[in-house]
């Protein structure tokens, strides 16, 4: 009778509620494609991913920044953000005797650094501030505002292949790669401050860009970026393939990845390499394949090439190089300064990604 009694006992206690995971934000993105002619006399599809940013401080704006994977922190140029007194061509003036001065909402630090893109052959280098402020990014129908985060406040860029100097906003960076920057370990990735709730996870899912989205004047896509990762996202069935990243004392993690490239060298033969790749949808037309044996410095693999990279978690994918698109070079890295592979925004239009910030994790994924 007593277990009986047991057994039939009511459980008092209240049912936990279900929180139902939900990202943080699904921001629209624009695809932009600016036809260039090469040397050859061939056009090439120089395309272009945008993230929109129309707040910075107190500051209204309508700037539009290169979503970039291979770089990690927003830079931004000072011109329309602070007075013009306030900017000149050796630098940013802050009140003598401060470390710092706020306007618009923005404080600027006595902190200076030069940012550097691309390498030895096509360098370009932006001089500033650090600085924070708050940043709205996205349009007002899908946009979300950061926390006070640090950035990096530029008030010139100098192109060191041409010696060109520019005073604009034609380098507006939006690095959201792992890591810290190298101009300051206290900047890092804007997507990576947002506080996530329950079951998210710090991070962003890159939607596969569609190929037709890619324009001259530009087209918005909706939805591309994901902030934050849900369960779903980062789950074995959601088909992506997980790498873990390395972590350096410089930099902090890496999204370099250790990869096999195959593809037929010029003299017709099929060649595994070893080697080193970043995903970089900051690498608007041509991929290269740096490779130590190669017989020149630079050439391009011929149209109809097939190269194929793979990992040892399991990811594959093979591209076929044209005339005006999946353009690939092979590079020696003494001759550009840069030991990597570099696959550009090609890679993008056939494939997903995902980077987890708290795990520091990139997900591929085929399509």
């Amino acid at each position: 009778m007593t277990l009986f009694v047991a057994s039939c006992k009511k459980d008092n206690k209240t049912p936990t509620p279900v929180v139902t995971a939900k990202a943080i934000a699904s921001i629209g993105l624009y695809e932009v494609d600016t036809n260039i002619v090469s040397s050859a006399k061939d056009t090439i599809n120089y395309k272009r991913i945008f993230i929109p940013i129309t707040k910075v401080g107190t500051q209204t704006v309508q700037f539009y920044s290169v979503f970039d994977t291979g770089s990690t922190g927003m830079t931004i140029g000072a011109a329309g953000l602070l007075p013009k007194s306030m900017i000149t061509s050796t630098g940013i003036k802050i009140p003598a005797g401060q470390d710092s001065t706020t306007v618009n909402g923005i404080t600027v630090t006595n902190q200076t650094a030069i940012m550097a893109y691309g390498n030895s052959q096509s360098e370009i280098q932006e001089f500033g501030n650090l600085a924070y402020a708050t940043i709205f990014i996205g349009t007002q129908q899908d946009g979300i505002t950061t926390a006070r985060i640090p950035i990096f406040l530029y008030y010139k860029i100098v192109d060191v292949t041409t010696g060109v100097t520019t005073y604009d906003h034609s380098n507006d960076v939006f690095g959201v790669g792992p890591g810290v920057s190298y101009a300051s370990n206290l900047i890092k990735s804007p997507l990576s401050y947002f506080k996530t709730g329950t079951n998210v996870t710090n991070g962003f899912k890159l939607a596969q860009l569609p190929k037709s989205g890619f324009s001259i004047g530009g087209t918005f896509v909706s939805d591309l970026l994901t902030i934050g990762l849900v369960p779903d996202d980062l789950a074995a069935s959601s088909g992506f393939v997980m790498h873990p990243l390395q972590y350096y004392s410089q930099g902090g993690y890496s999204p370099d990845l250790p990869v096999t490239v195959t593809y037929v060298n010029f003299n017709g033969t099929s060649k595994n390499l070893a080697a080193t790749l970043l995903l970089d949808t900051g690498t608007p037309a041509i991929s290269t394949i740096a490779d130590p044996t190669a017989a020149s410095n630079i050439a391009q693999l011929p149209v109809g090439t097939n190269i194929t990279i793979s990992t040892s978690a399991g990811f594959s994918y093979t591209y076929t190089s044209k005339k005006s698109t999946y353009i690939t070079d092979v590079v020696k890295p003494t001759f550009t300064g840069d030991p990597r592979t570099i696959f550009g925004l090609d890679f993008f239009t056939d494939n997903e990604y995902l980077l987890d910030y708290t795990d520091h994790k990139i997900g591929l994924k085929n399509n």
